[in-house]
């Protein structure tokens, strides 16, 4: 567990940009990951809520833990490209704090794309989210999304997941 902390400090430090500053990194860290936009219509939309925690309170208000956020977005289909039209992350009064795509990305079939949020970018609060924006060509088995948090107080370490929630799905005929 000593190794996976340090692991993640040191993650934090190389991906602790100044606000904006993440814009483009998606595209950078996970070109593998990419592949050509499909030239067809995006006949299927959807979008995923996914309430993250880069704070939370404790002790009745009397201490907060500051935590990493990983938002890992999932493609889950084995032969079709995901369409990732936004990644928009909201703090705690639906202020967007930042978004995390110049433009639209292709994932490959079963490709993953994250973003990082370090301990220190405490910009989203306790009630932070992100929104997620999708499309395919065709039938697609929905993208898995979710958020793993990371942090500690004194001498106690917590690793918690949030799921994403779809709030939009759209086939057009």
């Amino acid at each position: 567990m000593g190794a996976f902390l340090a692991i993640l400090a040191a993650l934090s430090i190389l991906y602790s940009p100044a606000a904006g500053a993440q814009t483009g990194l998606i595209e950078q860290n996970f070109a593998a990951s990419l592949t050509a936009m499909p030239t067809e219509n995006l006949a299927v939309t959807g979008a995923f809520y996914v309430p993250v925690y880069s704070s939370v309170s404790m002790s009745q208000g009397k201490l907060r833990a500051d935590f990493s956020v990983t938002l890992s977005v999932h493609n889950a289909s084995e032969t079709r490209s995901l369409i990732l039209k936004r990644i928009a992350y909201f703090d705690t009064s639906g202020k967007m704090v930042e978004s995390y795509l110049k433009t639209p990305i292709a994932l490959k079939a079963f490709s993953t794309v994250e973003v990082f949020i370090p301990a220190s970018d405490v910009r989203g609060g306790t009630g932070a989210n992100f929104v997620v924006d999708w499309a395919a060509a065709g039938e697609i088995a929905e993208p898995a999304v979710e958020a793993l948090m990371v942090g500690g107080i004194g001498a106690g370490h917590y690793a918690f997941i949030s799921q994403g929630r779809p709030v939009k799905s759209v086939v057009k005929n």
